[in-house]
């Protein structure tokens, strides 16, 4: 498909957390990463608010490892407090994605360019991402690379089903449901030989509503088209 990518991402430390327990405390990453965390760093290789991208899959290719560190984060009383993180160690993934039109945005309709947006979404792929790359937080910095999703060794290749639990799925914000609510998913994910096939956001059940909240407007203003990036790319501009 034009619309879709396929990559490699990976790093020395993965702190894949409930987006609920980021405001301080003891941090201990999921087994592998989410849908959410996932959608950010495709996000970071290409954003504009005319797309909505989902995650098809992802291939865990080296082995779960983890390593506790002890972290001295600011504490919002002042100062710094004392925590231990959990990160998963050493982490490679392959991904596979793609983008549709966000038809909750008629705001951004003169930007629906499939073709440009995708050339922009391969070239920056390339290029390592518009912006830094991260695997669940800041710390973890991160690369990517094209790739051919399936392709090479895994050490989960023959490893059967993991049943991985309760796990957040994403977020919903409103722009991308039409509801003026920020939501959260949750869903039960079982890895099939190192592969979790994602189920798109509007197929999990489990959704909870976190607060209200009404989405940022875009225009011509404060957004060029995908058709003017381009051109700045092919003149030599940054990816």
């Amino acid at each position: 498909m034009r619309n879709s990518i396929e990559f490699v991402v990976y790093g020395d430390y993965a702190l894949f957390t409930d987006p609920l327990t980021k405001l301080g405390g003891e941090k201990l990453s999921y087994q592998v990463p989410t849908y959410q965390a996932l959608k950010g760093i495709v996000e970071s290789i290409y954003w504009k608010p005319t797309l909505i991208f989902y995650i098809d899959a992802v291939r865990v290719m080296n082995p779960i490892r983890m390593e506790s560190k002890g972290i001295r984060p600011m504490d919002y009383g002042g100062g710094n407090t004392l925590a231990n993180y959990t990160y998963l160690r050493d982490v490679r993934y392959q991904v596979r994605a793609y983008f549709e039109f966000n038809m909750n945005r008629p705001d951004m309709a003169y930007d629906r360019n499939e073709f440009k947006h995708h050339n922009i979404l391969k070239r920056s792929l390339k290029a390592g991402g518009r912006r830094d790359i991260f695997l669940g937080a800041r710390e973890c910095q991160a690369y990517v690379e094209p790739c051919v999703f399936g392709e090479g060794d895994g050490f989960y290749n023959n490893y059967g089903d993991i049943h991985l639990g309760s796990m957040i799925h994403g977020i919903n914000y409103p722009d991308e449901t039409g509801r003026n609510q920020l939501e959260v998913r949750l869903w039960n994910p079982v890895m099939k030989n190192g592969i979790i096939q994602f189920i798109r956001p509007e197929q999990c059940t489990q959704v909870r509503l976190i607060t209200d909240m009404v989405p940022k407007h875009f225009d011509r203003t404060n957004v060029i088209t995908s058709d003017e990036l381009l051109a700045q790319l092919e003149e030599g501009g940054n990816p």
